[in-house]
């Protein structure tokens, strides 16, 4: 289920980033909390895996220019079906019945109706005078009094009130009066305030909606203090983040009882996602990580004698040993000995060498560019170590700009002591007998393998970063036990918890190749590759309950229950960029292997049918050499019958009637994949469900198939 924080028009990116930081810390690794943006609540089908719809503080205009009509009418029809929605201060002027801000005012004046009217009245701001847009000027540190009888699970030492930042925030007005219309005060100013409040002086109110819960503030109970920089320049700002800073504990657990009222599974301690942790380079080849050291060496740049590679996303600090910087300082050495004498040497050997006409400016201009360049490179790099120092997991961390550290194992393996939830040499033993197995001579997949315990995200590793993926070979394999910014389709971007494997390969497909085994295929190939080497993993599993749902998602079926229902339990996300004469493919799996949380863990539904559980290292092996072995055979023959028969063993759709929403509500029964291009054949079904003879040929990027519904929608 998701937490979805709308980050589109109207919002600003402070307010988004207080939210995502406390909510991920109240609510994972329960709940994936993600910004969305307004095309995704407009167009795209949300609300069946949404368990909480938040719009943060920023400007309400904003939201009305995006999602009046059309997204209204689908967050009405989310909360009165049983969804939730919380607005934080612009947010709760959005789903008041009218907004009044300002009045009187010319310059700052807003006042309207408001479509959602989750709030059956007028939320009138300002509370406390100050406001002006972008800036600090009008913020608070404004007391609170909590309502404890309007909560169930309050601490008998839960104090009454709290600080709460606010800038610009409203009253709803006359809410004690309301309560004949479901309203509930969660929490009131304890201060006077700017406008006539009505009965009340409501800070923050809840209300039922048909099904559904609501709740809507005028401050910002979600703002920590530890987020809120302290500025020299304005004492007066600095005294209102300590007198927020004092009361903290006490808003924690106020905000800890707002997600309870929506009735979510919070953690009863915030939890802080995990620092970036090292990552640990090695290779199944002997000399395979010297080598690849050795090939960076052109790539790196040199700051206070340490290797940094900076690219386009992150910038990598390689902490290698000294053999390998003895040879590559030797390498450097020589090259600039070479530069330096040269000349010489050939005109001490009687060669003459006749300058260039403007040759010497060129070379002075060239080398003044790359002067720049280096320079640049440098500052970013002195910038970023200095952000990476001062970072703490009890603040909002801007990942990007973490350096990214990553040590050469050469000589042996990574130890348990390095890696204590991975163990390298269970996975590279295993791999081998899983090439060797597939008959995959001179394998390359996961032969080069880079391994993490916390990273952001495998994909944006190698995708993002262009510099070090052209300088990485042929199935070279990133894996990490927790990402902190894992990337599904879209903008969504969430905690991986620990317990999933999440693995992304680099793949260079040739140009050469696309006219028989075109590209779009390789997501097919993937996801045979995860449902084979989960049947390859060892005897005894040859037949466990995994499926293939078009175009890229593998499902499994809940054994013991009479209906046999499906639960998702891997994703695949494949990227591509040109290079040279290839294709550069970033395959991307995540799969629920031993993760109870969000939803549900592979491993659990193999104990329940008597099978041991999967190891990650066992599974990720036998999935790339089943990976490489396909994807040679794909390479060979193209999408030969085969694979596709293959696939067809293994997908959800043979015979399934969908209902074709972009074909204005078409009836089609699923035929199967074209060879040609990959794309979905459904053959048209009229009155009866007979067959019509028309045949739809679907694309996979630009339309969404939603099983359980029988549903193909276009994406837009």
């Amino acid at each position: 289920m998701n937490i979805m924080v709308y980050s589109g028009t109207g919002s600003t990116t402070e307010s988004v980033r207080h939210c995502l930081f406390t909510l991920r810390r109240l609510l994972s690794p329960g709940y994936a909390v993600i910004p969305v943006t307004g095309d995704v609540l407009i167009k795209e089908p949300w609300m069946a895996s949404c368990a909480l719809l938040v719009l943060p503080g920023g400007a309400d205009l904003g939201y009305c220019r995006t999602l009046n009509g059309e997204g209204n009418r689908r967050i009405n029809r989310y909360v009165n079906n049983g969804g939730s929605y919380l607005g934080f201060c612009a947010g709760g002027y959005y789903g008041s019945a009218k907004c009044e801000f300002e009045l009187g005012n010319p310059e700052l004046a807003v006042v309207g109706s408001r479509e959602l009217e989750f709030f059956p009245g007028v939320c009138r701001g300002l509370a406390f005078p100050g406001f002006v847009y972008h800036s600090e000027a009008g913020a608070r540190a404004a007391d609170l009094k909590i309502h404890k009888t309007a909560f169930s699970d309050v601490k008998f030492d839960l104090s009454d009130s709290f600080k709460s930042y606010y800038n610009g925030g409203g009253v709803f007005v006359d809410a004690k009066a309301l309560e004949s219309r479901g309203v509930e005060i969660l929490a009131s100013y304890s201060e006077d305030l700017h406008v006539d409040s009505g009965e009340g002086k409501a800070a923050i109110v809840y209300r039922k909606v048909g099904q559904g819960n609501v709740i809507l503030t005028g401050p910002h109970p979600e703002f920590a203090p530890a987020n809120l920089a302290k500025s020299t320049n304005d004492p007066n700002y600095s005294s209102i983040v300590d007198a927020i800073s004092i009361t903290d504990s006490t808003r924690v657990a106020f905000m800890r009882l707002l997600l309870l009222k929506f009735g979510l599974n919070v953690n009863e301690e915030p939890r802080a996602v995990p620092s970036l942790s090292r990552l640990h380079l090695s290779s199944h080849k002997p000399a395979g990580v010297a080598d690849l050291a050795m090939s960076w060496s052109e790539i790196f740049t040199v700051v206070d004698g340490e290797d940094y590679i900076v690219d386009a996303n992150d910038i990598f600090h390689v902490k290698q040993n000294e053999a390998i910087f003895s040879v590559q300082g030797l390498t450097r050495a020589v090259s600039d000995v070479a530069i330096q004498v040269l000349p010489e040497a050939l005109v001490g050997q009687g060669t003459k060498r006749t300058p260039v006409v403007g040759e010497q400016s060129k070379q002075n201009k060239h080398n003044s560019d790359e002067d720049k360049r280096s320079k640049s490179r440098k500052e970013q790099i002195h910038e970023r170590v200095a952000y990476t120092e001062s970072a703490s997991p009890d603040r909002d961390i801007d990942y990007d700009k973490i350096i990214k550290r990553i040590v050469p194992h050469e000589n042996e393996l990574p130890s348990k002591q390095d890696t204590p939830f991975f163990d390298h040499e269970s996975y590279y033993a295993n791999l081998a007998h899983h090439h060797q197995k597939a008959q995959n001579h001179s394998p390359t997949f996961g032969t080069n393998l880079l391994y993490a315990e916390v990273t952001t995200s495998t994909s944006t590793i190698l995708e993002k970063n262009p510099t070090l993926l052209r300088n990485l070979p042929d199935g070279f394999t990133v894996t990490a036990r927790t990402q902190v910014a894992g990337r599904g389709r879209g903008s969504n971007v969430w905690v991986a918890p620990p317990g999933a494997l999440m693995f992304s390969t680099v793949i260079r497909h040739n140009f050469s190749l696309t006219q028989d085994a075109p590209v779009i295929f390789v997501q097919y190939i993937a996801a045979l590759a995860v449902t084979q080497g989960m049947k390859n993993y060892a005897p005894g599993y040859e037949n466990v309950a995994v499926k293939l749902k078009w175009p890229n998602d593998i499902y499994a079926q809940i054994p013991g229950s009479p209906t046999n229902p499906l639960v998702k339990i891997a994703g695949i996300l494949v990227n591509s960029s040109y290079s040279g004469s290839d294709y550069s493919l970033t395959v991307g799996i995540g799969l629920n292997l031993d993760n109870p949380l969000p939803t549900i863990s592979f491993n659990s539904l193999l104990s329940a049918i008597g099978l041991k559980p999967m190891t990650n290292e066992k599974l990720l092996a036998s999935i790339l050499a089943s990976f490489e072995s396909l994807y040679r055979t794909f390479c060979q023959s193209g999408w030969n019958r085969e694979l596709e028969e293959l696939y067809y063993e293994n997908w959800l759709h043979s015979g399934q009637v969908v209902t074709l929403e972009s074909y204005g509500g078409t009836k089609a029964r699923v035929k199967g994949i074209t060879r040609d291009w990959g794309l979905l054949l459904a053959e048209e079904l009229g009155d009866g469900e007979s067959p019509t003879g028309r045949m739809v040929s679907l694309q996979s990027d630009s339309n969404r198939f939603d099983f359980f519904k029988g549903l193909i929608s276009r994406k837009v």
